[in-house]
């Protein structure tokens, strides 16, 4: 039925079963700008030329939007209905990536791994696995960068509108991190505007955790390249400047973060304990190797020697340590305790 929409745009709706990305509700009728359906005819439409509608014009996906992927077990209806109410929020549309289930993968156990690191768990397989279906996604489209998300995130409520276009990342990043871990890392003071608030800095320190970050299509293909040996959980390998696979890219960081793990949310109603966590730690305890041994005191000196090192070279290279921060409905949210921060690995 042609109509005239938002801004006396004319559309088309089909009368085709879609489930929209945002509500997870089917609807039955599809829309289309003219101009999709006249590329449709000379057969040049795309993908990124399709957006569907939520009810109102305003929040119509912008064909320019960023390409969101959501990393989401089948078995976590929970966490889709928190993560499909976050997107709804901040006015962003996404695509469900079905993760990799450890539970329904006996397998994994079996998977070759590299021998210079302690073996993963058959959970931190799975979620290797899961990332890089999304980086295979990435590496084959269009887009010259794509966000991947856990489904844990929540937002502040300006992340629709860095979310809802590319144009602000620099134009040198293969990777940006969209998150913060509360742990300290370092970044540099020269800081690139994004736009709304935030700033984005060169990323030097370790700073794990992949809740969220923005991925280059070239970027996406050299992690596929590099891990056709799985032998580094998800998070040191594109966060950890240890390994090539990190050290190798240009990073950088957003400041303040657009998005947290709901786990640090401490008293906040929304309770999403990490299931990796949870898995790993099973596997660790059942295999014995879950038992903290305590540190010599020699280790603790050598350690905070080195820190103390490196923060004085830092200071030389115009970079500095911080914690990065992260706002989230009008307040600060301050760095949690240490045993929640080693609950949501």
């Amino acid at each position: 039925m042609l109509g005239m929409r938002h801004r006396k745009m004319p559309y088309i709706c089909l009368g085709e079963e879609v489930v929209l990305p945002v509500t997870g509700r089917s609807r039955g009728d599809f829309d289309f700008s003219i101009m999709a359906v006249i590329a449709h005819i000379k057969g040049k439409i795309a993908y990124a030329t399709l957006f569907p509608c939520y009810g109102r014009a305003s929040h119509c996906i912008d064909p320019t939007q960023m390409k969101c992927l959501i990393i989401n077990l089948d078995r976590s209806r929970d966490r889709l209905a928190h993560v499909t109410a976050e997107f709804a929020r901040i006015g962003i549309a996404f695509e469900r990536v079905a993760a990799i289930d450890a539970r329904d993968r006996p397998d994994l156990a079996e998977m070759p791994q590299g021998k210079k690191h302690l073996r993963l768990a058959d959970a931190e397989i799975a979620c290797l696995l899961s990332h890089q279906q999304c980086w295979s996604m990435i590496a084959t489209g269009e887009d010259a960068y794509a966000a991947i998300f856990e489904d844990d995130v929540v937002f502040p409520d300006k992340a629709g509108a860095l979310l809802a276009d590319a144009g602000w990342i620099p134009a040198d990043a293969d990777i940006v991190k969209l998150e913060t871990f509360f742990n300290r890392t370092v970044i540099s003071r020269k800081q690139v505007a994004c736009g709304h608030g935030f700033s984005a800095s060169r990323l030097h320190g370790l700073h794990i955790g992949t809740a969220g970050y923005i991925l280059s299509r070239q970027a996406a293909r050299d992690l596929l390249a590099a891990t056709n040996e799985i032998s580094i959980p998800v998070d040191h390998l594109i966060f950890n400047p240890r390994f090539a696979t990190s050290s190798d890219k240009v990073i950088y960081q957003l400041v303040p973060a657009l998005c947290l793990q709901a786990q640090f949310l401490g008293d906040s109603p929304v309770r999403l304990p990490s299931l990796l966590k949870q898995e790993r730690t099973e596997e660790w305890v059942a295999s014995g190797i879950g038992k903290r041994r305590p540190r010599p005191i020699t280790a603790k000196v050598r350690n905070e020697t080195r820190r103390l090192t490196r923060q004085i070279a830092d200071l030389f290279r115009l970079r500095r340590e911080m914690i990065i921060p992260f706002w989230y409905r009008g307040r600060r949210v301050r760095p949690p305790h240490t045993q929640r921060r080693e609950n949501a690995l």
